[in-house]
């Protein structure tokens, strides 16, 4: 044999380190960002179920306002108008609290937690005594658009923090 010429053979690397199976680590971090994502399914499901009258109300409102521009009735629109706002406020608030509220206060409690008055300005007032007018009387004074603004504001703003 030919001391030269040994028999050497090319080293061989071992295999890489693949990523399965994971190890328990990876499985911790797994969990917990799972249970994050959980939570945070169900805490958008319970917004989305909340706010579900308050969808229902303004598609509602889009409804109405549509009636009233094929008959132009503000006495009708206005009764509409008034049991809208009122079963949209019984969904978020006690029934108790809202139930037997009339006239000025009713319209304090629906400017409660609005940016501005919008219920004691004319537009707003208007919701007291439109309801019972003579429908074939003049409405010259009642501004109809202002009235309707003013109910798509309480009823797409939530009450006092909520969801």
């Amino acid at each position: 044999m030919n001391e030269n010429a040994l028999p050497l053979r090319d080293l061989h690397l071992p295999d890489a380190i693949g990523w399965w199976p994971l190890a328990p680590g990876w499985w911790v971090v797994l969990a917990i960002v799972s249970a994050a994502l959980g939570y945070l399914a169900w805490r958008l499901y319970k917004r989305w179920l909340f706010n579900a009258p308050r969808r229902y109300a303004l598609r509602e409102l889009a409804r109405l306002e549509a009636e009233y521009l094929e008959h132009g009735n503000p006495v009708t629109l206005g009764k509409q108008l008034s049991e809208l706002l009122r079963r949209g406020m019984l969904a978020y608030a006690p029934r108790e609290e809202v139930a037997g509220l009339t006239g000025e206060e009713w319209l304090a409690w629906l400017d409660e937690g609005m940016p501005l008055p919008y219920f004691h300005t004319e537009g707003g007032k208007s919701l007291l005594n439109l309801p019972y007018r003579d429908p074939r009387g003049d409405f010259s004074d009642i501004d109809i658009d202002a009235l309707i603004s003013a109910v798509r504001m309480r009823l797409g703003m939530p009450l006092r923090g909520g969801a």
